[in-house]
């Protein structure tokens, strides 16, 4: 089976980094945290785009390089691979105004060794990842983006990797999970 990983919200906890990082930030502007289930900061806070931006151009390479990965992540991960499965590590991480591609690509290479996550190939995919999924015949696609879970799930089954912004998911083709250890039970009831 070849499963399809993402990276930020299923690999690493992008929700609790924009809920922390970003109530410090945008405590600056007197805004605080007015929807704790959106999925962007701006959301989040109710802040124009631009101060988005703002926020990630000041945070963004620190999250990359440090924020930290999910519980048995790895563990689980060399699990599924021993059992036979190929690891697609799919990622919509790209260029920022202060960073490069290849200096994200690098750092996210580099992150992934660290953390001992081992896969057979590692996309970086536009955000819209249902081209990317079927283009690379992934069986089944572990994912936390709203609308990449709803879209996928048209075509493949996907493992919903929970949180407060994406509990609104459900339906055919959609498994949701709320640790790694239960990712891998959902993944063997997909292959029943």
């Amino acid at each position: 089976m070849r499963i399809g990983i993402d990276i930020d919200g299923v690999l690493t906890d992008i929700e609790r980094f924009q809920l922390d990082y970003g109530s410090k930030f945008f405590d600056e502007y007197n805004k605080f945290i007015v929807n704790p289930k959106g999925y962007e900061p701006y959301e989040v806070f109710d802040v124009e785009v631009q101060l988005d931006t703002k926020f990630w151009d000041e945070y963004y390479l620190h999250y990359l390089k440090t924020d930290c990965m999910r519980r048995f992540a790895s563990e689980i991960i060399n699990k599924l691979k021993d059992e036979g499965n190929e690891i697609y590590i799919i990622t919509a991480r790209h260029g920022e105004q202060r960073i490069s591609t290849e200096e994200i690509q690098s750092i996210t290479k580099n992150w992934l060794e660290e953390n001992g996550i081992i896969y057979d190939k590692l996309i970086f995919s536009p955000e819209d990842k249902l081209e990317t999924c079927l283009n690379n015949k992934i069986d089944v696609m572990v994912e936390d983006k709203p609308a990449n879970i709803n879209k996928i799930s048209t075509k493949i089954p996907v493992v919903c990797f929970h949180s407060g912004y994406n509990e609104d998911c459900y339906g055919d083709n959609i498994y949701t999970a709320y640790s790694w250890y239960d990712v891998y039970h959902k993944i063997k009831i997909i292959q029943r």
